[in-house]
């Protein structure tokens, strides 16, 4: 499976492509973050992110789009670029017929370290070991797209939890980040459920 994460932002939106295999083993195929000037116009902004973005989707031809979940903010304006990038994402995809599936920054963290409160450090060190490159990948919105990529790629991958918490195809073992993934999936969705 290919998958592509997007880190959305308005001034850095990273951007991961990897490859997973049917044995949950991840490599890289590209990393980039687009960057936009803050003095540009709004719409000038949400076009470059969405013209590199084309280019990318187009050159990399992915199965599926990773993008993290907009959450609220204390600072309004942070969220309301990272909602504004999102949006380019969902339609840059669907202009190409491709699914997007939405991750929390917990769901994330826990996929690749085991822990859904690791920090940034964490995450990158993890998403380097995992990608098995020399350095680690920078920014850190940069790791934080892969992060997202391999997430998602392990979601889908055989044995994963699918809809309703079935099984995809035969169950093969799982890494601990994996397991330590389903948990804050199933966390997240009781919390959902007690709303």
């Amino acid at each position: 499976m290919r998958v592509l994460g997007v880190d959305p932002g308005l001034t850095r939106c990273g951007v991961g492509v990897v490859d997973i295999d049917a044995r949950r083993r991840a490599s890289l195929v590209a990393v980039t973050v687009i960057r936009t000037e803050p003095g540009l116009p709004l719409e000038q902004r949400l076009l470059a992110i969405g013209t590199e973005l084309a280019e990318l989707l187009d050159a990399h031809r992915p199965q599926v789009v990773a993008l993290e979940r907009v959450f609220a903010q204390h600072n309004l304006r942070t969220v309301m670029g990272t909602a504004q990038a999102s949006g380019v994402v969902l339609q840059a995809a669907a202009a190409r017929g491709l699914s997007v599936a939405l991750h929390t920054p917990t769901e994330v963290k826990a996929a690749v370290t085991g822990h859904g409160g690791a920090d940034k450090k964490q995450v990158t060190a993890m998403v380097q070991r995992i990608l098995r490159l020399d350095a680690a990948p920078k920014p850190a919105d940069a790791a934080d797209a892969l992060a997202l990529a391999i997430c998602h790629g392990w979601r889908g991958s055989p044995g994963s939890v699918s809809d309703g918490g079935a099984r995809s195809v035969p169950e093969q073992p799982s890494t601990p980040a994996q397991e330590a993934w389903r948990a804050a999936e199933k966390a997240a969705a009781a919390r959902r459920l007690d709303r």
